[in-house]
């Protein structure tokens, strides 16, 4: 299984360039069983990150191009009459995919949005009063710009809380974007990348970081992070019980990502940022991150 995640790390980073924190976070929250929300300004990758990545799984993949006209119908399916035999069929959505990339989640509207609600946290659909439950394994990839609001809406605290964690590509540095200037013409296109794993493989390695030991003393000084931030004076919404176990299970994937069966303080102190800053509302126009980053350094390393 090892060998399985080294080749897809290597698949991904054919495409994506000096990017290796972003790629372990994306698979951290494909075997932690969770979801990821990309955030940054247009043009740096995070696109084509998502469809690098539902390439390099044998599964099925849905591209969801999130409008203001988008029905929530458009993404769970919807009942249509047959005439043939006088019976209401089901025509199923894009949400009935393996990998569903979400891109420019926050044009959506509100109503859209919600449509991704029960689906992200109990992997089935409600249409009609009739659940249907969505392929296993299910994994949501969201994108959005942080920068340009017009005409977009901003994802409720409910949707943030989904994600099991957010990430930001970032601008290359001027080697990196040198790189890709030079590899422009006779690089690897995402369509030329060939699936290196398998659903099977996905779900048992999903298995394997859940068997990944967190002491008690390292559950300790997660409780105490996540409970800081609903005591803290600068933050108006803390972290809910949801992020607790969110950042408990990105913890024991990255442990098994780094080759340990064993999770360690450090593994914690990288995921908090990406883990609870999103499901956090500061105080007084601050920065969820410089806040968390104070919280960190508060509190004592078991």
């Amino acid at each position: 299984m090892r060998d399985k995640i080294d080749a897809l790390t290597q698949n991904l980073a054919q495409t994506i360039v000096g990017k290796s924190d972003a790629i372990r976070l994306v698979l951290v929250a494909l075997l932690g069983g969770g979801h990821a929300l990309l955030e940054d300004v247009p043009g740096v990758g995070k696109t084509l990150l998502a469809k690098s990545l539902a390439r390099s799984l044998d599964g099925k993949f849905q591209r969801l191009q999130c409008t203001p006209d988008l029905l929530p119908t458009d993404i769970t399916g919807t009942n249509i009459w047959n005439p043939k035999n006088g019976e209401f069929s089901f025509l199923p959505g894009p949400i009935f995919a393996n990998i569903l990339l979400a891109d420019e989640i926050n044009r959506a509207t509100p109503r859209t949005q919600s449509a991704l609600l029960e689906v992200m946290e109990e992997h089935q659909v409600t249409v009609d009063g009739v659940s249907r439950p969505v392929p296993t394994p299910f994994f949501v990839i969201a994108t959005q710009n942080p920068v340009e609001y017009q005409g977009t809406f901003p994802l409720p605290e409910a949707q943030m809380d989904r994600f099991m964690l957010s990430l930001s590509l970032g601008y290359p540095s001027e080697r990196e974007e040198l790189q890709m200037l030079q590899t422009q013409a006779d690089g690897v296109k995402v369509a030329d990348l060939q699936p290196c794993i398998t659903l099977a493989e996905v779900t048992q390695l999903r298995q394997l970081c859940a068997q990944v030991r967190v002491e008690s003393s390292l559950q300790q000084y997660i409780l105490e992070l996540v409970r800081a931030t609903r005591q803290d004076e600068e933050i108006s919404l803390g972290v809910s019980p949801r992020g607790t176990l969110a950042l408990q299970r990105a913890t024991q994937a990255l442990a098994f990502l780094l080759g340990r069966d064993y999770a360690i303080p450090d593994d914690v102190k990288f995921l908090v940022p990406h883990v609870l800053c999103h499901r956090l509302i500061p105080r007084g126009g601050r920065s969820a991150r410089s806040v968390v980053e104070r919280l960190l350094r508060s509190q004592p390393i078991p």
